[in-house]
């Protein structure tokens, strides 16, 4: 992570008249943020209730107006719609004449870089990506979390410093990601926090037909210590049956997986594959285990994987799925 200091006066924006173009979770948040830093909202689009309520709570006084209109009004204009959205929302603003000359222009897809801003740019617009690594409510915690936050940022060279200071005076740390390195840096983020809220929802509904009366509690220590594992030493936080090697207890997950929650089986088995992969490659799993192992996550790949789930071998299969928790590994971890 990169790390920047205040910057002197001369390099920040000055005050601003912001708005936002979809009042999604995002935008609201951002401009709140910006307003703290002595911007002044001025303007906010939105099309349904919950938008227009959250637009309200987070941003009071502020009118809600078409896109066109917020364009009018502001020197920043955040445009905070879904990734999908973004393309035609930017050519249509350019095509209607919405887009002025020397407006600061943000986007906050993190898929897209400053280019799917080009039809603006062309109308005389100064175009930025800043997109904040982050997950958000739709609430006020949202401005707080933003402090320490990292935003992969990507524009033109001109503009990087303005840039740079508008993510700072939003409490965050700028992380340039260049142009074609976007869609890379987007699967990346993905792949870590999206899977993450999936792979703990599924653990979380195993743990209460278990009989766990508060999985979150249970969860919660063992999860933020993998993860402060895994920030820390990579691979070498590897732990549990996969990447010891324990066919057996594998194929006893696998089992028991296939009886109670059938539709976990796919991401168990993948998952734990990757595991199995990676504790191979740094030399965690020895390899003369690796091999029962990788034989029963194949055979578990196979519709008749489930009833050998008593084999060691289809155990191991299901040893891989158990690698996609990672928070099963983690448990096992405890006793070494």
């Amino acid at each position: 992570m990169s790390t920047f200091h205040q910057p002197d006066l001369k390099d920040r924006p000055a005050r601003l008249t912001v708005g936002v173009v979809g009042a999604g979770r995002v935008g609201p948040a951002l401009a709140a943020s910006l307003q703290l830093a002595g911007h002044r909202p001025v303007a906010v689009s939105g099309v349904s209730d919950a938008s227009r309520r959250r637009a309200e709570a987070m941003l009071p006084g502020v009118p809600l107006v078409p896109p066109a209109e917020v364009l009018q009004r502001a020197d920043l204009v955040l445009l905070t719609v879904p990734d999908d959205a973004l393309p035609a929302l930017v050519a249509g603003l350019a095509e209607t004449g919405a887009v002025r000359p020397g407006q600061l222009l943000v986007h906050t897809s993190g898929r897209y870089g400053a280019q799917v801003l080009d039809p603006a740019l062309r109308a005389g617009a100064l175009p930025l990506a800043l997109h904040p690594a982050m997950t958000f409510t739709g609430t006020p915690v949202d401005v707080q979390r933003l402090a320490g936050c990292s935003f992969g940022v990507t524009a033109p060279e001109e503009l990087r410093l303005a840039a740079e200071a508008l993510v700072i005076e939003m409490g965050g740390e700028p992380e340039w990601i260049s142009e074609q390195n976007r869609p890379l840096y987007h699967a990346a983020l993905a792949l870590g926090a999206n899977h993450l809220v999936t792979l703990v929802a599924q653990s979380m509904e195993l743990l209460r037909a278990a009989g766990v009366g508060a999985p979150d509690r249970m969860l919660g220590p063992l999860l933020g210590a993998a993860l402060d594992n895994a920030l820390r030493s990579g691979d070498a936080a590897l732990t549990g049956p996969v990447a010891r090697g324990d066919a057996g207890t594998v194929a006893a997950h696998v089992t028991e997986l296939r009886k109670h929650a059938p539709q976990t089986v796919a991401g168990y088995l993948a998952m734990a594959r990757a595991t199995a992969d990676r504790a191979l490659a740094h030399g965690l799993l020895k390899p003369e285990l690796a091999e029962d192992l990788l034989g029963v996550l194949a055979d578990g790949s196979h519709a008749g994987g489930g009833a050998g789930g008593t084999n060691g071998t289809e155990g191991t299969n299901g040893t891989e799925g158990t690698n996609g928790t990672d928070g099963t590994n983690g448990t096992e971890g405890n006793d070494r």
